[in-house]
This record gives C-alpha cells, structure tokens and sequence, in this order.
C-alpha cells in the first residue's frame, strides 16, 4: 500500500469497540491455539481462525485498511474481527466481520461494520463498501442494515446471497 493513502491513525474508535489491526504475533497465537488472556473466552471463532491463515497470501491485510481485531472497551477483551478484503477493486471494497457467541446480540457488529465502512470510504480509492450475505441468515441481514448499508444486488445461486453496501455520499446516485 502505498504510503499516500494510509491514514495517520489506524485505530478506529467507537462508543464500545476499540477496533484495532492485527499483529503478527496474534495471528500466529490463533493459528497456534495459543491463548491470550485479552481474549474472551471464546475468541478465536472459526472465521478468525481462517483469516489468520491467510494473512501470508494477503499481507496487506495487515495495514491501516486491512484486517482488524473488534475490542470491547468495557473490557478489553476481543470479541472479534473485522476487516477489509484489500485492495479495492475499481473502488470497490468488500467488508467481512464475525463477533463470537458470548457477545451478539448487543450490537456490536452492526457498530463495528458501520464505523470500519466510513473508515474504509475515506481512501480516496473507495466508493462503496460492500459485503454478501446469504439470505439464509437473517441475523447478518440485520446487521448490515443497522449498519446503513442497502441491499445492492441479489443472486438465485445455491446460497442465494444478497449483495449489501454503502456508499460515499458524493456516490450514492450510482
């Protein structure tokens, strides 16, 4: 990445989520099944597990816009992940994210999606944040909709997913 479009501050701060970027010393402990007393007691879930593994075929998942851990500030502990699947593709940029068990249903990923997306649509090189859902999971639905996103596109495959996504206000009419 280059160095005109990282952020001076990558840390990017909510009411209740501290949202921070990996280190590679987190990802080889979920990888290791190391635990962190950081961690809430069911932190790694399976899709952290999967994105740790894949931070050496996609190191810029480590940089200001990449991937990031979700903190609770109650009690500092991660909670989970969240990240942008960089780099964008002609200013597009999808958004993934998973919070574990012991903490949904108190909002917080629709908190972190919201907050990572703006975050993401201040890189002069992205528009539109998005992310795909399968309609089959109608708890993801929601919490893309509570983050603002709108349901972009839908695709009759075997998982029958939803494209959802935000825009910069100068690009929403596209």
């Amino acid at each position: 990445m280059s160095s005109s479009s990282s952020p001076a501050h990558t840390n990017v701060i909510t009411k209740r989520l501290f949202l921070r970027p990996w280190t590679t010393s987190e990802a080889t402990a979920v990888l290791d099944d190391t635990r962190s007393t950081h961690w809430a007691g069911d932190f790694p879930a399976e899709g952290d597990r999967v994105v740790a593994g894949l931070f050496d075929q996609h190191p810029a998942w480590f940089d200001a816009y990449g991937h990031r851990l979700i903190i609770e500030r109650e009690s500092s502990l991660v909670v989970g992940s969240i990240g942008l699947f960089w780099p964008p593709s002609e200013g597009v940029q999808e958004i993934g994210y998973g919070i574990v068990a012991s903490r949904r249903g108190r909002g917080y990923a629709p908190e972190a999606a919201r907050a990572l997306a703006e975050f993401a649509l201040t890189a002069p090189e992205v528009h539109t944040v998005f992310a795909d859902v399968e309609l089959s999971n109608p708890s993801s639905v929601r919490v893309l909709e509570k983050a603002g996103f709108h349901q972009w596109a839908t695709e009759e495959n075997a998982e029958n997913t939803a494209r959802f996504r935000i825009t910069r206000p100068d690009r929403s009419q596209r």
